[in-house]
């Protein structure tokens, strides 16, 4: 290509790129911007608030007190008075086996002790006048003994019969049907108790010098839906498992209207501090790095420094900000990244011991979008947190 064709397309490319930077009316475009757009966030205020610190965990429910009754003695199951589901109380009489045999060797038991104890009378009253020998005398007494004896123990075997409820509770299983030959130590009902109910919680060792007996907690079940239950603690274990780095944590629930049952898989929260007046933030707002805790607060942008002017410029200036205070813009936001020490969680709330002050504006959406400096705006300030603020003012 000739040197006089390079020159020609050169200039051609020169005169359109100044053509290019014009509008049509010859005015010049406008430049594009250098500094980036602002990053859109939300905030809420660090406010002041009640927090409890609580340690949470899942166990089951058990009963505090269980028991198998089995029949003391053999015999035809007679009658029955409970199903299973009933409530019962201790005492109560649960079913009845087949008496006859029991009643009859009672009868005779009852016989034999009275004819010993008229034996006995007549050698007490032989005894003064020397009329029988002291031998025969201790014979009759000693055989009177062993008829009482035999007596009670016809008396007891006749009471087998009847079984009865060892504890509260409600009748979880029957185990027989009414008809069947029961023998003596046969399984026939499990009662177990409902009021209280005990779960046991596994807690890691850290919490061994926080936890104390009778303090409260809190009790959920996934099958009691929006119901809470009070209970208390009712003994902690002197010693961790080693194996586990946990000790055992025993928390009871009264019971009175039997809407929990044993079994339920249930979650449990012990609150052990309480502060009524903690800065708090959402949980949200938490930036965890490096081993440190840090929360990203907006802060009005810095103004620059205007240049150096002589006085006819000031004054000339000053009547000009004066006359366009109005039309001045906000100035921009930024955000500034601040280390804090947090304390106790509750929920989505987390208190600060330091680092910010009430009323700072922390970034809980778009956190992670932004740097120390970024230029950020706010898109929306949390409802509850902007009205708490307000009512502070």
């Amino acid at each position: 290509m000739k040197i006089s064709s390079l020159l020609f397309l050169s200039g051609l490319a020169v005169t359109l790129g100044a053509l290019t930077a014009c509008n049509r009316d010859g005015s010049a475009a406008p430049t594009p911007k250098t500094a980036a757009d602002a990053v859109p966030v939300e905030v809420a205020y660090a406010s002041r608030s009640p927090i409890s610190a609580s340690y949470s965990g899942t166990a089951t429910l058990a009963s505090d007190h269980e028991a198998q009754v089995v029949a003391k003695t053999s015999g035809v199951l007679k009658r029955l008075y409970v199903e299973e589901g009933e409530t019962v109380k201790a005492g109560q009489l649960l079913a009845e086996l087949d008496d006859a045999e029991a009643r009859s060797k009672f009868a005779q038991a009852e016989a034999l002790m009275r004819k010993s104890e008229a034996t006995f009378a007549h050698a007490q009253a032989a005894m003064p006048n020397k009329l029988i020998p002291q031998f025969e005398y201790e014979q009759d007494k000693y055989d009177l003994e062993e008829k009482r004896a035999a007596r009670a123990g016809a008396e007891l075997q006749l009471a087998y019969t009847r079984i009865l409820a060892p504890v509260d509770g409600v009748v979880a299983e029957r185990s027989v049907k009414l008809g069947n030959m029961i023998q003596a130590n046969q399984n026939l009902f499990r009662i177990v108790g409902m009021d209280p109910l005990q779960a046991v919680l596994n807690v890691p060792e850290r919490q061994l010098g926080i936890l104390k007996s009778g303090q409260a907690v809190q009790l959920e079940a996934d099958a009691l839906p929006g119901r809470r239950f009070a209970g208390t603690i009712r003994r902690i274990a002197p010693v961790v498992d080693p194996a586990s780095g946990t000790f055992r944590v025993t928390c009871e629930f009264r019971n009175p209207d039997g809407a929990l049952k044993a079994g339920m898989f249930t979650r449990i929260d012990i609150v052990y501090d309480h502060r009524d007046d903690a800065l708090t933030v959402p949980r949200a707002a938490l930036i965890e790095e490096d081993g440190e805790t840090a929360v990203f607060v907006v802060e009005n942008a810095p103004v620059p420094a205007a240049p150096a002017a002589n006085a006819d410029a000031r004054a000339d200036a000053k009547t000009d900000a004066k006359t366009d205070a109005k039309k001045a813009p906000a100035p921009g936001l930024v955000a500034r990244r601040r280390l804090v020490q947090v304390g106790y969680s509750d929920g989505d709330k987390v208190e600060i011991r330091s680092g910010i002050d009430e009323g700072a504006r922390v970034i809980t959406v778009g956190r992670n979008a932004v740097r120390d400096g970024t230029a950020v705006q706010v898109l929306e300030v949390k409802v509850a947190a902007d009205k708490a603020r307000g009512d502070k003012a």
